[in-house]
């Protein structure tokens, strides 16, 4: 066997997923909304000044991809690493090769980080400078909320690009072409699927390309090919390949039974609401998303009226994912009663948007100064915070300036007087607090 028939191995053993994967942004599928002609990334990728960023969105959504994109594209050299297994050595082995490659070469390295969010602050602070002095450009790739699961001096030398779910029609697309590639995917071998084995796939992927393209492989891998040697995929096969069964109702009935589902909650009807939840579930449709949306309505819909619908909300997605169906629809039944039957209260919902409108369009970041933080400030600060007063001090609570000026008489939470808001006001009432 010669080096070309190796290769060749080598190739046709990696999965569809990976022989698939786009190599150029006219090959990439999805996320219009950042790769699109003329936007920003796009010219910094053609341009090759991309500074440090990081590709933040759901598994199979193509961040993985684009970064290799990006490296293929480039004239600097790439390294690409893991946090789960990459430590501190490894990463100040990276900043070496890029300091040399820059000193000797006048090449910028490029440093993939997959799962970046895994990284701790040690090994964080270790790659900081780098990043900071622009030895190296940073490309993390995470499936994690940045700005809560990362280092913020990361995050803020970055420029964050969220990813979104692939829809329906991005993989339905993907797999087609999958299926005529001669090149990278199946278009050598006879194979005959039908429509609706596609649509079930692409529908039930939920967005992840990498789990349609696994899915069909499966398929075509386990069907054994008839009497013509044509491998046929069908609607079943497709079912066990991707182990969710066909929606017993079409994509329009689909949302129909999930805007009843969730209208009936908030509509105190809890008859309807299990009906309706039982009907999507028994239909074909994953219990967690059932689970996901009655956690949501819990806080929107029933909010401070009763905070305990949200602890039953999440107990019952717990117990979905702990035990498993069809145990867990007993625990999802009571919460969707328990959240069915509870006051009702938007004012969380009311409170947040009045609070994200004023965080966009005020953005008054003038704390004020007996609020700050004073570990590392000078004299004047140390001074200013003297004039903090600590509410413990007072019986728990004392009448304080905490909003920046602009802001200081802006009321967000205006509780109602259902449930466990009547409380809220008991308490406030108790306290002496004015607002």
């Amino acid at each position: 066997m010669d080096l070309f028939d190796f290769n060749k191995n080598e190739e046709n053993a990696k999965p569809l997923a990976e022989r698939m994967r786009a190599n150029s942004l006219n090959e990439f599928i999805g996320q219009k909304h950042i790769v699109a002609e003329g936007s920003l990334l796009r010219r910094a990728i053609a341009s090759d000044r991309l500074g440090s960023c990081i590709f933040w969105g759901p598994p199979g959504c193509g961040k993985t991809t684009l970064a290799n994109i990006i490296a293929l594209g480039t004239n600097g050299e790439f390294i690409k690493l893991n946090a789960v297994n990459a430590g501190v050595a490894d990463v100040k082995k990276a900043v070496e090769t890029a300091r040399e490659n820059l000193k000797l070469f006048n090449k910028r390295t490029y440093l993939l980080l997959d799962e970046c969010h895994r990284f701790n602050k040690t090994q964080s602070d270790s790659l900081l400078p780098a990043i900071e002095q622009g030895t190296i450009i940073f490309i993390g790739s995470t499936t994690e909320n940045p700005y809560a699961s990362m280092t913020p001096a990361i995050v803020s030398r970055c420029r964050v690009f969220e990813f979104k779910r692939l829809t329906k029609e991005d993989i339905t697309d993907a797999l087609k072409s999958a299926l005529k590639s001669r090149h990278k995917g199946l278009g050598k071998q006879n194979i005959l699927i039908d429509e609706e084995a596609i649509e079930h796939i692409a529908l039930m992927a939920g967005g992840d390309l990498r789990s349609a393209y696994n899915a069909l492989e499966l398929a075509v891998l386990t069907t054994p090919p008839n009497g013509e040697g044509q491998v046929h995929i069908t609607l079943a096969d497709a079912e066990q390949s991707i182990q969710r069964k066909a929606l017993s109702y079409n994509e329009d009935s689909y949302y129909d039974f999930l805007s009843a589902f969730c209208k009936s909650l908030r509509g105190s009807d809890a008859n309807a609401a299990l009906y309706y939840a039982m009907r999507l579930i028994e239909g074909g449709c994953d219990p967690m998303l059932v689970a996901r949306r009655l956690v949501v309505h819990s806080a929107e819909d029933v909010g401070m009226a009763d905070p305990r619908a949200l602890q039953m909300a999440t107990s019952a997605m717990y117990a979905l994912e702990k035990i498993g169906y069809p145990e867990a629809r007993i625990p999802l039944a009571e919460a969707i009663i328990y959240v069915c039957e509870a006051e009702k209260s938007n004012s969380v919902v009311e409170a947040m948007y009045s609070a994200v409108a004023d965080a966009k369009e005020v953005r008054d970041d003038n704390i004020p100064p007996y609020l700050k933080d004073t570990s590392y400030g000078g004299k004047e600060d140390k001074a200013q915070s003297k004039l903090y007063k600590y509410p413990h001090n007072y019986g728990g609570y004392v009448e304080q300036q905490y909003l920046p000026d602009s802001l200081k008489d802006k009321v967000y939470y205006v509780p109602n007087e259902r449930g466990y808001e009547k409380e809220v006001l008991e308490i406030r009432k108790r306290k002496g607090k004015k607002r």
